[in-house]
């Protein structure tokens, strides 16, 4: 702070010691002056100077330290209280900005809320004639068209339950309902969904649950698994997507396996950042690169570690690490 203050004053300054270096080139021009008297006034008027300066610095920067190590919020009740004209208007001007970002904020909050509920909305009103239309297709005898039109229904009603769960994903600690949750049967609900594109692309299962239940929310754990099932049958073709559950260390891990195109090494530490796709087929537009990413997020809420193992047009396994029963029944504080 002193060098700001030095910076600020810096006119003054210069002003002071010219006029000193003034008085004495006067002094020594003019024979009639002696320029001893004059050297001891002018270090005296320096030397009170320079006390002034010492003191108008713990004057005047006492309000800018505080405005400094003041925090940035809305906040505008800690502001420091001015003495002068122009702290005064310092603190207005702080006061009147704040309180209108404040305003601004709770309006945009408002508008997004708004926004929000009008697209879940929608979404829930979509999704009856999506299940009326999923009826309909029983009626349709030729089964080519009725595999397309199924797998494009499919995509549609997996796009629009990804968008419902990345909309509530912002107060998903509202929506929690920890319970035992049988993954067996969680699983067979997964599948049976996928179970035409499954068919259309001549994937199997291969299931191997050496433990069926798991601590955790329901709902938001067939979420993560819908967005890693719906991957490994994207990304693979003419194979079996193996599915593994087991218990170690006292922690549930649950495996899925495929055998599809894999990751490329230099993506490993991407995929799950939000709006990332592949470096290796960068085309895809089918591609959203939301679906990992929101995974991710309802993993890091349930405490559950995602892992990921690939090599490249081998093959991709991610594996689910549960929180041990009492570790996470600490940490949800039930």
């Amino acid at each position: 702070m002193i060098k700001e203050f030095l910076i600020e004053r810096i006119s003054w300054i210069l002003f002071i010691f010219a006029m000193q270096l003034l008085t004495l080139f006067i002094a020594y021009l003019d024979p009639v002056l002696t320029l001893k008297p004059i050297l001891y006034i002018v270090f005296i008027i320096t030397l009170l100077f320079m006390i002034f300066l010492i003191f108008r610095y713990n004057k005047e920067t006492t309000f800018y330290k505080l405005l400094k190590e003041r925090e940035n919020n809305f906040d505008s009740t800690d502001l420091p209280n001015p003495e002068t004209p122009f702290e005064e208007i310092i603190t207005t001007s702080s006061t009147e900005q704040t309180e209108r970002l404040k305003q601004l904020a709770s309006q945009n909050k408002i508008i997004l809320e708004q926004e929000k509920d009008e697209l879940l909305s929608w979404i829930h009103e979509v999704k009856t004639p999506l299940t009326a239309m999923h009826l309909i297709f029983d009626r349709i005898e030729d089964q080519k068209l009725k595999s397309d039109v199924t797998y494009e229904w499919l995509r549609i009603h997996l796009l629009l339950d990804q968008q419902l769960h990345q909309k509530r994903i912002s107060f998903i600690e509202n929506d929690l309902h920890i319970e035992k949750t049988d993954l067996e049967q969680l699983l067979f609900d997964e599948i049976k969904t996928l179970q035409t594109w499954c068919i259309q692309k001549r994937i199997g299962f291969d299931l191997t649950l050496n433990t069926t239940e798991v601590l955790t929310d329901a709902k938001w754990l067939a979420f993560i698994i819908r967005q890693l099932l719906t991957n490994a049958v994207k990304y693979s073709e003419d194979s079996d997507i193996t599915v593994k559950s087991l218990t170690k260390n006292n922690q549930v891990i649950l495996q899925i396996s495929d055998s599809g195109r894999g990751i490329d090494p230099k993506d490993i530490s991407r995929i799950f950042d939000k709006g990332f796709t592949s470096t290796t087929n960068h085309s895809d537009q089918s591609s959203t690169g939301m679906g990992l990413y929101l995974a991710k997020k309802v993993a890091h809420t349930l405490h559950i570690h995602i892992e990921v193992e690939s090599t490249l047009y081998v093959g991709t396994t991610f594996t689910l690490i549960f929180s041990k029963r009492n570790e996470f029944i600490d940490v949800m504080g039930m």
